[in-house]
Parts: C-alpha cells; structure tokens; sequence
C-alpha cells in the first residue's frame, strides 16, 4: 500500500477500534490515540527521509514534481456524449507539501498527549479527534481538486463538535461561529472548482478532470471554457480567472486568518480545550496558507501577479493589526490566537512578493509557527488546568513558585518574537527579504510594505515581553491567593516530555534551517520559474 494512503487512513482503523470497544476501557482511549499519531509520525518521518531533493523534475506543473504518488480511478460517471466523468483517488507530495505534513503528524502527537487532560465523553471525542486527523492529513497529500476539497470540509464537522461540546462557557457561539465563517468561503469554492473541472481536460484521456496538476497547466484549459480566455470571459464585469482566484482566496484566506476574516479565531481560541487549539494554530491556519500557494497561485499564477499589492497590503495589515491586538489582551489564550493572526501576515507577506526567498520564508513561517503555536496553546493550557483561570493580570510572580515551566514559556516567548537562533526568526527574516528583493525583480510590492512589515516583529517582542514580565516577574500576587499557590505546581513528566522535543525543534530549525530549505528548495524554484511564465 502506498505510504500516504497508510498515513492519511491510518486514523480511521485506530477511530474505529475505539469506537467498537466498550466504554469500560475508555481509559485505554488516551493510549490507542497517542499511539495511532505515533505510527503517523514515523511514517512521515520515513517520507521526510526518503524525499529526493536535487532532483531534476518537470516543474510544478508536471506529474513529475511529485514524489509516492498514488493515482486510481474512483468514482466514473459515463455522461453520453460528453464523454466521462472520472474522480481520482490522486495523492503525492512534493516540496511545498512534505515539510508541512511531517510537522502536522508532530502536532498531532502533542495534541494527543494534551488530549489526557480531556475528562468527560472520551469514546466520542477520541473518535472526532482521530477524523480530523485524517481529514488534516489528507488536504496535503490531495492532488485531485475533488478529493481535496472532501478532506478540506471534513475539517469542519469535527471541529464544531470538539469546540462545541468540550468547549468553555460560550463554546456553542464560538463553535457556530467557526463554521458559518468557514463553510461560507468552502461553498463558493465548490462553485469554482466546478468551473475549473468544466475548462480541464486530461490529454491522455480526453475527459474533464479534476486533477489538480492539470489545472495549474495552461495549454489543458478547455478551448471555449468559461476560464479558457481570460480576456474576453467575463462574470459582472471581471475577467472570469479574477473572480476565480478571488473567491478561492476569501475561502482559504478565512483559515489564515486573514484581516478582516479573522474575527473567527480569538472566539474559537479562547473556548476550544487545548488539544484543539493546537489543531487549530499548528494546523488549520497551514491549510489556509498551504492552499493559497498551491490552488490560488498554482492555477491563477497571472492573477496572483496582477493583485500581489493587494495581497502584500492584506499580509502587512495583519502583522499590525494582529500585534496591536495581542498587546491590548488580559486573556493568555486570546493574546496568543492574535499573535497567530499576526504572525501569519508574515507567509502572505511572503506568498506576495513571489520570489524565492519570500516563498520559502512563508513556508519556513508556517512549518515554524505549527510547532511554536503548539507550544504556546499547551503551555496557556497547563496554567488552565491547574487554576481555570487564563488572566494575565490574574498571576504575578509564577517564576518563584514554576521555575520550570517559567523556562519553556521563556523560550516558547523569545523564540516566537524572532531571536536569532529559532525557527521563527528565519521565516520572518526571509519573508521581509522577499519583499524587499520584491520590488527590484517583478515590482510588485514597494519598499515601505517591508519596512511596515517590520514594524511587527517590534510589536511581538513588546506584547510577549510585557506578558513575560506581568505574569512571571516580581513577588508572588495570585488572584486565588494560597489556593492557587498549592495548585499551581510545577510540569509533572508528561508535560516535559512533551516541551521538550518543541523546544528542541524550534532550535533546531533555527540553527538548520536546511532541514527544511532543502527539501522545498525545488518545488519553490519550479513554482517561481513557472510564475515568469504567465
């Protein structure tokens, strides 16, 4: 069997073992779950190993970009006349797809690690969690459009679930919210999608397709097709590719987020149970980005050319606004979820300036903050559980009584406002100079979007500093007084056993980088050479 399919399905064998079990062994759920991530992770790693880099390869438009492919025939419909209508089980990976699924099988560990802290109905949540895991997966291994977009909403029904009955007080608004906002921007695509298989044909078939590598190729779009011509089709007055394009990246500009799409996330942040809010940084919002590289620009190269201005003021946007955001909170989780909003801007910032140094930072940027978000969500978790309290103003002094602990949020915080040395400041680092080298190569985005840019790595280090210095500094003043003093204890072994490796990768991602560059420097290159050619 194909090591991808193994990956992706994996989770519904061990989701169907907890489901037939009885509820007297629910104890026993914590360990199926962690174990099915575990075999995930090694499988991932396997493929990270094994990925050929250096490759000659056809470009991004080409089948042989791709690495353990698996293609078979699924659903085929004979529509007469018209010919066939074939959807392919079609997965692969390549550069842009291998680093960000290798660190979601991380995630996906010390989600199920923070999922032990999950008391109530654990048959049921272990059983939502487990599809997620699958439907996570499978958006990065997709390469038909149809089966891409199938995992992509069986995103949803699991999360509205998980925020919803094992959420805080408001976590029915908040999981409501979450889905009218990310169902509005999936239904659109469907309509697109639709089009595009309408103005796709396979040339060895002869067919329409759903392949998605086929639609990044121009010469394949159906002569006469309703996106075939982008100068003379038209849908309210714009070329029928524009809209395209735009609706696509209103729906995956929603799981970033995206300013002004982003009112979803500190709302579903705040009421999810930790797990989840570190499937939600450490993994949605890649998706959201991964999707913009791979469909917006992929298939709409000329359009994501012609409106990359707006796109590097939308991602410099987001940097401020999300930072300004994050300062004024008093909620830890809420200030973190607006750091994400914000750090975020920085892989549109870099999808916009469509050079390679601005496409690998933005994937250095997302690989960085699935791993820094993780952190940060499961440390905010560990004070919330001891206390049920997540104010900042509500701790003072915790370095006194939670040295360790104090340790990893120092190195969670330093690394995730871009020291030199971790992971986040080479994303960052190459994001701006993307934008900076923007400017003289294509001339799409001017210099002060870069320097504004900037501006947001001061922000951080000022929100996480003075977080740093009201919660940990100075004498001992807690708002439950001793109670909370004896319950605030310090990491037991479970919680260091899973910072630990966190830290490490943070550091080491910082220190060498070429543990992911090398291994996305092709398909970044072939991506950027097929952007020339628009």
């Amino acid at each position: 069997m194909n090591i991808l399919t193994l990956i992706i399905f994996t989770p519904v064998l061990f989701g169907f073992v907890i489901a037939v079990l009885p509820s007297a062994w629910r104890a026993g759920f914590k360990y199926i779950a962690l174990l099915c991530t575990l075999v995930q992770l090694a499988l991932s790693i396997w493929l990270y190993c094994n990925f050929k880099s250096g490759a000659a390869f056809g470009g991004v438009n080409h089948e042989s970009q791709f690495q353990f492919i698996q293609k078979l025939p699924w659903i085929s419909l004979d529509l007469g006349p018209v010919g066939k209508m074939q959807i392919e089980y079609f997965v692969g990976v390549d550069g842009l797809s291998i680093a960000l699924l290798v660190m979601t099988s991380f995630v996906l560990v010390i989600a199920a690690l923070a999922s032990w802290e999950i008391k109530s109905n654990l048959k049921g949540y272990f059983v939502l969690f487990l599809i997620l895991d699958m439907a996570v997966t499978g958006v990065f291994c997709s390469l038909d459009f149809f089966l891409f977009y199938i995992f992509y909403e069986l995103m949803l029904l699991p999360l509205y679930f998980l925020i919803g009955m094992w959420g805080g007080a408001r976590r029915e608004f908040a999981a409501i919210k979450f889905f009218l906002y990310t169902l509005f921007g999936s239904v659109f695509m469907l309509l697109i999608m639709l089009g595009l298989y309408l103005s796709v044909k396979d040339p060895a078939t002869g067919n329409h397709t759903f392949n998605m590598v086929q639609m990044m190729n121009p010469a394949n779009y159906f002569p006469g097709s309703i996106f075939s011509n982008l100068a003379h089709q038209h849908i309210f007055g714009f070329s029928a590719r524009a809209v395209g394009f735009v609706v696509l990246f209103v729906a995956f500009a929603i799981k970033v987020p995206v300013v002004p799409l982003h009112t979803w996330l500190p709302d579903a942040h705040v009421e999810a149970p930790t797990p989840v809010s570190i499937v939600l940084a450490g993994i949605l919002l890649k998706v959201g980005g991964y999707g913009i590289i791979r469909v917006c620009v992929g298939i709409f190269p000329e359009i994501a050319s012609a409106d990359a201005y707006w796109l590097g003021l939308l991602g410099v946007i987001s940097i401020i606004y999300g930072a300004l955001n994050a300062l004024a909170q008093k909620d830890l989780k809420r200030m973190i979820a607006y750091s994400s909003v914000s750090h975020m801007g920085f892989v549109l910032l870099g999808i916009a300036s469509l050079t390679t140094e601005g496409l690998s930072g933005a994937i250095m940027q997302m690989v960085s903050h699935g791993f820094l978000a993780t952190m940060l969500f499961f440390l905010a978790g560990v004070v919330y559980n001891r206390v049920h309290d997540r104010g900042i103003n509500h701790f003072r002094g915790l370095a006194n009584i939670m040295p360790k602990y104090t340790a990893f949020v120092m190195i969670a915080f330093f690394a995730s406002l871009g020291l030199p040395g971790f992971s986040a400041f080479i994303g960052e680092a190459f994001s701006l100079v993307g934008a900076f080298k923007s400017k003289s190569v294509n001339g799409e985005l001017p210099y002060w979007m870069a320097a504004c840019a900037s501006l947001g790595i001061l922000l951080g280090a000022s929100y996480f500093l003075w977080t740093l210095q009201r919660m940990f500094f100075g004498r001992v003043n807690l708002k439950g007084g001793a109670v909370w003093q004896t319950a605030l204890t310090d990491l037991n072994f479970r919680e260091k056993l899973t910072l630990l490796p966190l830290a490490f990768i943070v550091l080491a991602l910082g220190l060498m980088p070429s543990l992911v560059f090398d291994k996305i420097n092709d398909s970044v290159l072939a991506l950027v050479e097929f952007l020339k050619l628009k």
